[in-house]
């Protein structure tokens, strides 16, 4: 049964502020690279997974750039498992069940409300942070085609070097998607070559 995200009044914006102050604590240089033109549409955000650092990340990119209200998919029993997630725009997806049709379709209800952003791991699992080539799961393209009305798609890489810092750096780079083609495999290859660019975007730092 699909568990629908909710803002809690209190726990919402409490997360809004940790995920500002846990990343300026965590990480020594924080930089973001990108231009976000806001056409007041709904936003989904397709990001890559190698942490629970994630959704942290994903909110502050949100705080600093996207500015919309922040929703995302978790498996069922993690949030079964911890309350939090539901509180703070956390809905759940039950991969291997017929119910993971009901999480696909309520993602695109979501995503015809301009307000609202989704964020999408298409990988569908936590990968090492060494990955370069992301192989999506079908479920995005079907969310894109039931989408119901105009949508944003905002690729991002989020990156973590320490270059010659004691601590690490933290760096977004995302870019809009502006393909036309909506199926998985154009998403998959699209994004895949947008990720190596961020990746050789970033090496180019060590050089400064």
């Amino acid at each position: 049964m699909l568990i629908k995200a909710r803002h809690h009044k209190f726990f919402y914006p409490l997360f809004r502020y940790y995920a500002v102050w846990a990343i300026h604590r965590h990480f020594g240089r924080i930089e973001i690279s990108g231009e976000f033109k806001d056409r007041n549409l709904p936003v989904l955000l397709i990001a890559n997974h190698f942490s629970w650092w994630d959704g942290i990340l994903a909110m502050y990119l949100n705080v600093n750039v996207i500015k919309r209200k922040f929703h995302f998919m978790m498996l069922e029993q993690q949030i079964r498992k911890f309350s939090y997630p539901n509180r703070v725009g956390g809905y759940s997806v039950q991969k291997g069940s017929r119910s993971i049709l009901e999480s696909l379709k309520y993602t695109s209800e979501l995503l015809k409300n301009h307000k609202n952003m989704v964020l999408l791991f298409p990988q569908g699992k936590i990968e090492s942070v060494y990955t370069t080539s992301f192989r999506f799961e079908s479920g995005v393209g079907r969310i894109i085609a039931n989408k119901g009305g105009q949508v944003q798609i905002l690729f991002a890489a989020n990156l973590i070097n320490y270059f010659s810092d004691r601590r690490p750096g933290l760096y977004f780079y995302f870019a809009e998607y502006t393909g036309d083609k909506f199926d998985s495999s154009s998403l998959q290859e699209a994004y895949n070559l947008f990720f190596k660019d961020s990746i050789n975007e970033n090496a180019l730092k060590s050089n400064n």
